[in-house]
């Protein structure tokens, strides 16, 4: 049974990117988990020793990193404006 592993990969080469992809996918389901333990201060493993983590955090710091939906709801309603410029001066030019 010594480097069956090996062997079948080398008999069947169809199966390497398989097993690429689903290994590149382990490492990242094991290592986002690891990252966010460390680095995140709202997650918490013992609730007993830190029952309320949010009063350890700095007020003065922000928290939200971005706030994706606003500057697109700005850029959408610009872009309405703009549109509905155009059209205006469509209209009046083939009048």
């Amino acid at each position: 049974m010594r480097g069956g592993f090996i062997q079948m990969l080398k008999k069947r080469k169809e199966l390497i990117p398989l097993i690429g992809f689903v290994g590149c996918a382990a490492l990242g389901a094991t290592t986002a988990p690891i990252y966010f333990l460390f680095t995140k201060p709202d997650v918490i493993l013992n609730k007993t020793r830190n029952p309320e983590p949010w009063e350890k955090l700095d007020p003065s710091k922000p928290q939200k990193i971005s706030s994706p939906w606003q500057p697109q709801l700005k850029l959408w309603k610009s872009d309405l404006m703009t549109n509905s410029q155009i059209l205006k001066r469509s209209e009046e030019c083939c009048v």
